[in-house]
């Protein structure tokens, strides 16, 4: 039976340290707090709702001061992927 050849691997060739034009670095410094400041004002909200049995934060749209809550807590999460 015939022998197979051996296959020779490639050299390792080490990736340039230069970074290319076409990779943007943008400071992101700005997600963390905007997402945790979210993630607060709608605990806070849904909270006072609760506590004060439904005169605050706006009596006017009554038990949507829930979804209001959500929705901001739901903007934390969608900010959160800007993370990196």
């Amino acid at each position: 039976m015939p022998k197979s050849r051996i296959r020779k691997k490639a050299d390792f060739t080490p990736p340039s340290s230069r970074t290319p034009q076409s990779i943007k670095l943008t400071n992101r410094s700005w997600v963390a707090p905007v997402m945790l400041g979210l993630f607060l004002i709608g605990l806070a909200w849904i909270v006072l709702f609760y506590v004060t049995e439904g005169k605050l934060p706006l009596k006017s749209i009554g038990d949507w001061n829930i979804v209001v809550g959500f929705g901001f807590i739901a903007a934390g999460f969608g900010v959160s992927t800007q993370w990196k």
